[in-house]
């Protein structure tokens, strides 16, 4: 269906592919994988016609579809949430407008000479529209919508009052209801909560054409593609599995390309050695001269491609009281939202807290009310002794002050710190070389919740409070926050939507539902096996 044959793309200096071969077949679901800047957003531009390679080519099948989900969703507004995810729908969304139009023509008295020919193209397009499915467009459109986290009453609002991040469920309700032959997802889990991520999970899995995908949520790539393509150096390399199976593969085939360059290292300096000492023999010139042909002949191996792991090892942090934060009847209300009522609440020392629930159930109030950057109406929250603590929040990333580089940040911070270790730390977070002289201002979503997290980490507290800390991390980083996090001897107080990063970290589970609170005493996979869900908002 899609065909990439020998393709070579330069940015400038960049060589992103050189002779790079792959294919996506019809119904394949596939996952896209590469370090950033290795051209995943160049190959979907490719598909689309938007970018040429500069050798080879990009071949799509005659009469295929394409819907392209991406991070820059645009301008949205003028017309209600639905209205513009029906808008979205391809052929049939076309036919309807021209319905539309037929409609208006045919109660327009200046065109009753035209009555007949008008009330020919209105049946026609009335098949058309009825063979497309376009009776049910509107209820599938409110399936997708709903699945995606939307309520009833906001389908019928204004797109234009959304937030970013609403916007771009809106823009992929408009691709899911497309149903094109082949969908193209970048990032599509940004921006969704636990319960649409496995909602669209689901959709997926049923959806009958070809996915070719991007992401950074391991367990929803596990749970979809049976087919990885990754970008390495230049080069497509494809392998037959889910994202586990390629990451298993991927090492397997280092270890082996590591051994064969050992191998032929050795044989090539036993080789030499023996030249260099026998050279200057007569009596061994056809033996040297035999070896010496020989080493010429033999194709070289090239040193293995050495993916780099940077790991980020915690300084012990202080010791804390046993009891990290306590919470008493609390009562917590915006206007006439009431979040908590009387609530209790306490974390000991060395507990990892993940907090569960359904938008609106008051998870970031309670971190909040955590971090004493929110204040209680009324009862009583108390941090421990000797508690030191960290909180990222989604706004810290926003006090960045935009004309520092990575590296004036690091250093305004921790000024007493040298050179040496302010790099490192960067390093581990992502910022190699002269990534480090970057201005806070163009960094990206992902970049500056790395730089949050460096500098939050650095010099460690005790207690963590998290909300939603994997958000725009990519894999890398988020497997190397992961193990940093295990070997972390504070407490935690976290919300995540990676189901992955739930099940690694904690060992308490707060579930807040609207028929009340309640605690379950194992981690996340305990509280999956009790529930028999991976949400709160899932249970029936």
């Amino acid at each position: 269906m899609i065909r990439f044959d020998n393709i070579g793309k330069q940015h400038g200096k960049q060589i992103l592919f050189l002779e790079a071969s792959a294919v996506v077949n019809r119904g394949e679901k596939c996952g896209l994988v590469g370090p950033n800047g290795a051209g995943k957003s160049t190959l979907f531009r490719m598909i689309l016609k938007e970018e040429t390679p500069d050798e080879g080519q990009v071949c799509v099948d005659r009469g295929v579809t394409i819907g392209y989900f991406s991070q820059d969703v645009g301008e949205l507004g003028g017309q209600s949430v639905v209205e513009e995810t029906m808008d979205g729908a391809g052929p049939v969304s076309k036919v309807a407008r021209e319905l539309h139009r037929l409609e208006h023509a045919l109660s327009d008295p200046d065109q009753m000479d035209n009555l007949e020919r008008i009330l020919e193209q209105f049946g026609e397009a009335q098949a058309r529209f009825s063979e497309l499915g376009g009776y049910s467009l509107e209820a599938n459109a409110r399936e997708i919508l709903a699945g995606l986290g939307f309520a009833q009453d906001a389908m019928d609002d204004d797109v234009g009052k959304l937030s970013g991040g609403w916007k771009m469920r809106v823009a992929l309700a408009r691709i899911l209801l497309m149903r094109p032959d082949a969908l193209l997802l970048d990032e599509p889990t940004n921006h969704l909560d636990i319960e649409s991520i496995i909602w669209l999970e689901g959709y997926l899995k049923g959806y009958d054409g070809a996915i070719l995908m991007t992401s950074h949520d391991r367990e929803f790539m596990n749970r979809i593609v049976s087919k990885v393509i990754e970008i390495d150096s230049g080069e497509l390399n494809s392998y037959s599995g889910n994202y586990d199976f390629y990451e298993r593969q991927a090492a397997l085939g280092d270890r082996e390309a590591e051994a064969r360059f050992a191998r032929q290292q050795a044989m090539l300096k036993k080789e030499l050695k023996f030249i260099e000492r026998f050279k200057a023999r007569a009596s061994h010139a056809t033996q040297v001269q035999s070896r010496v042909k020989k080493i010429d002949k033999i194709e070289k191996v090239e040193p293995p491609k050495s993916r780099e792991v940077i790991e980020f090892d915690f300084r012990t942090p202080p010791r804390s009281g046993d009891d990290v934060l306590a919470m008493k009847a609390v009562h917590k209300a915006y206007g006439n939202k009431v979040i908590y009522q009387g609530f209790d609440f306490l974390v000991r020392r060395h507990e990892r807290w993940c907090v569960m629930g359904v938008n609106g159930a008051g998870k970031s109030t309670l971190l909040k009310l955590a971090a004493q950057t929110t204040l209680a109406d009324r009862g009583i929250v108390n941090l421990g002794g000797s508690v030191k603590l960290g909180y990222f929040a989604q706004h810290a990333m926003e006090l960045l002050a935009p004309d520092q580089t990575v590296f004036d940040s690091l250093q305004n911070a921790f000024p007493l710190a040298s050179v040496g270790q302010l790099r490192s730390l960067a390093g581990c977070f992502g910022f190699s070389g002269e990534e480090v002289e970057k201005k806070c201002r163009i960094l990206s979503g992902g970049e500056k919740a790395r730089l949050v997290m460096a500098k939050m980490l650095y010099d460690p507290p005790n207690f963590l409070v998290l909300d939603e800390p994997t958000n725009h991390l990519d894999m890398t980083t988020k497997e190397m926050l992961i193990r940093a996090l295990k070997r972390f001897e504070g407490t935690m107080l976290f919300v995540s939507h990676d189901r992955h990063f739930l099940a690694e970290l904690s060992n308490r589970v707060l579930e807040l539902t609207p028929e009340g609170i309640h605690v379950f005493g194992g981690g996340y996979t305990e509280y999956v096996q009790r529930t028999g869900q991976e949400a709160p908002g899932l249970r029936q």
